[in-house]
């Protein structure tokens, strides 16, 4: 357990709340956040999924408390892990100050109903709410980058940080990127692809409110996409940074890992075939039907056609999915998309 157990370099009683100096961090963005003055008073609720996670959990951990914005507090929810996971979040908690780190334990389903169970749990009360895997490592401006942008949003407009990755090993070794996109986010891109991973998501309370409201106990295949989907659907604003936030760390036991490679790639493809993403879709919209009174009339146009073409013959199908506006971020995505409207895998 020591070996696993890494001591942070912040002592018991900074921790949760230190900052350290950011001189160091490479800065990769193509683009410049609002430079508006940071509000340490906002608080931010990390929310950490844990199953079986004590290879790599001190080290995630251990960025926490290196993080340039110091208001947080992280929120762990685990899935029965049987392995050292307790004990390190135990270890932690007592080095931590208190309040810094409470954990709880997870509906023991997946990983998507326990961020899911996370999100909607009523008892967390902050201004700002980060998910977290509990394999990667943040860079040390993760928070205050996602903080600068959502305080330029009114509060009372739903809003999204999330980000692009630095790859990394097992070794915490870079071996790439995950894609950049160009085009802006939007609920007709939405519809039918998630753009970043929930390790790079920050949103606030405006947020926070309608994920509450559509429930924990929705079937949606992936937590971050669902959020892309509601914020946009619902007359939020969504950044997508173009700077590398975190390194999401590529491991034999990732429950989802880069799907940019060829072999990820022909996975996709070999699943289109079978119609999982047929039954993606099909589990968001019957999902989104709870908040489709939340959704703006040009969205919710958009979806009701975006749901009909569907079931509609071939001439009809793709006809309405042209006049719905769903796209995809990349050519070789679009082609993808006609050719599985094409073959009624949509």
């Amino acid at each position: 357990m020591e070996s696993q157990l890494k001591k942070t370099s912040i002592g018991a009683d900074q921790a949760c709340f230190a900052s350290v100096d950011s001189g160091s961090q490479a800065n990769l963005s193509a683009t410049t956040l609002p430079s508006t003055p940071l509000q340490n008073s906002a608080k931010v609720a990390i929310l950490l999924c844990t199953y079986n996670g004590q290879s790599y959990l001190a080290e995630q951990l251990d960025s926490f408390a290196a993080q340039t914005y110091s208001n947080w507090e992280v929120w762990a929810s685990d899935d029965g892990s049987q392995d050292g996971t307790a004990a390190i979040l135990a270890a932690y908690q007592s080095q931590w100050k208190a309040g810094c780190l409470s954990v709880h334990s997870g509906p023991s389903k997946g990983y998507v109903p326990n961020f899911l169970s996370l999100t909607c749990k009523a008892s967390i009360e902050a201004d700002y709410y980060a998910y977290s895997d509990q394999d990667d490592i943040w860079e040390t401006d993760k928070l205050e980058r996602a903080v600068n942008w959502l305080q330029t949003v009114p509060k009372d407009i739903p809003a999204l940080y999330c980000s692009r990755t630095r790859l990394v090993d097992v070794d915490n070794k870079p071996i790439g990127y995950s894609p950049l996109f160009a085009k802006p986010p939007s609920f007709a891109n939405a519809l039918i692809q998630s753009i970043a991973g929930g390790n790079t998501m920050v949103f606030n309370n405006a947020a926070r409110k309608l994920l509450q409201k559509a429930g924990e106990n929705i079937s949606v295949v992936a937590h971050d996409w669902w959020a892309y989907i509601v914020i946009t659907g619902c007359d939020g604003q969504v950044f997508y940074d173009p700077y590398p936030s975190l390194r999401y760390r590529q491991h034999d036991n990732n429950l989802v890992g880069m799907n940019s490679t060829w072999g990820a790639r022909c996975k996709r493809l070999y699943k289109l075939h079978q119609g999982h993403f047929r039954s993606w879709n099909s589990d968001n919209i019957a999902a989104l039907r709870i908040l489709q009174d939340n959704l703006t009339p040009q969205n919710r146009e958009a979806f009701e056609q975006f749901a009909k073409s569907r079931h509609l013959g071939l001439v009809q199908r793709l006809i309405g999915f042209k006049v719905s506006g769903v796209y995809r971020q990349t050519v070789l995505g679009n082609l993808g998309l006609i050719a599985a409207a094409l073959f009624k895998k949509i």
